[in-house]
């Protein structure tokens, strides 16, 4: 029985240090999020007006370019798959994998060759251990991403719709994030930036049923739209970037909450099954001391006779 009781004990005593942890880890992933989303609304004004920038110049020119031109047989697909460096995030990677996984057989359904770009180690990993052909990755800033970091990644997406096809360019550029809708819901999500979708476009910058001022473009359309190009592709990435890290932290909050919760209740459990062996063993001692009194009494008694 005592060594039962010091097993249950070692056993809280872990399960208290591991519960610790848990809720520190949640209690910093909370404190993150708040400045996550204040980047998060900081940044998507300015990818909404960029948008509408472009969509302007689209509707107002007759220009076939890469940004705004569909391909007449398209062939090649650049995705970029946003997951997180660290772990003890519930299904957040992995339901961004998923995501990934489903529309690169959807693309190579439709006949297109997929060429992946990856932003964090767990994406990388996954592809890794299954020796999937990466174009390139980048790790190492996914809960706290900056505009430098998207300008890095957005360089050799940029680069590859500006490539013919032919020589290892793509015709679309589609990216895999998980949006975030709030504290409790993160949805992972797959959109096609370019090209750029006008209606689609249209309906996200709320001009839809709006009639557009015609435009004047010096020195021309062609040259104002390679001027957007970057922009456009590194603010959307950069968005991607941010709702991406605060869906992280917000997932991270959870597992670690329902983490902690768990902890919390098996400690209840070990106690309750400690308390019951200790209870057994001071049964146990207070039968043997009864026992033996008895004895004794017993042999007092056939010594006076």
């Amino acid at each position: 029985m005592g060594a039962q009781l010091r097993v249950y004990k070692r056993r809280i005593r872990s399960v208290t240090a591991t519960k610790k942890i848990t809720k520190a880890m949640e209690m910093i992933a909370a404190s993150r999020i708040v400045k996550a989303q204040r980047q998060v609304a900081a940044s998507t004004p300015y990818a909404t007006e960029l948008t509408r920038a472009v969509t302007a110049v689209a509707t107002g020119s007759t220009t076939r370019h890469p940004l705004t031109t569909e391909a007449e047989a398209p062939a090649r697909a650049a995705v970029l798959l946003i997951t997180s460096d660290r772990g003890l995030a519930g299904g957040y990677s992995s339901n961004a994998i998923k995501a990934a996984e489903r529309l690169t057989e959807r693309l190579r359904g439709e006949g297109k060759e997929v060429d992946t770009y990856i932003v964090g180690r767990k994406g990388v990993a996954y592809y890794g251990f299954r020796e999937r052909k990466v174009s390139q990755s980048w790790t190492g800033f996914t809960d706290s991403p900056t505009y430098a970091d998207a300008k890095q990644v957005a360089a050799p997406l940029i680069e590859a719709v500006q490539t013919e096809t032919a020589e290892g360019g793509a015709d679309e550029l589609h990216i895999v994030f998980t949006e975030f809708v709030s504290m409790m819901t993160q949805m992972p999500v797959d959109n096609r930036m370019l090209p750029l979708s006008l209606e689609k476009a249209q309906e996200e910058t709320g001009t839809k049923d709006q009639i557009l001022p015609l435009f004047d473009f010096e020195p021309s359309a062609e040259d104002v739209l390679d001027a957007l190009l970057p922009r456009y592709v590194e603010s959307r990435i950069y968005n991607a970037l941010l709702q991406s890290a605060a869906s992280e932290h917000a997932a991270r909050r959870r597992a670690m909450k329902s983490a902690t919760d768990n902890a919390g209740e098996l400690i209840k459990s070990l106690s309750r099954l400690a308390n019951a062996a200790r209870q057994a063993e001071i049964t146990q001692e207070i039968s043997e001391i009864v026992g033996g009194s008895s004895a004794l009494a017993d042999a007092t008694a056939g010594s006076d006779k």
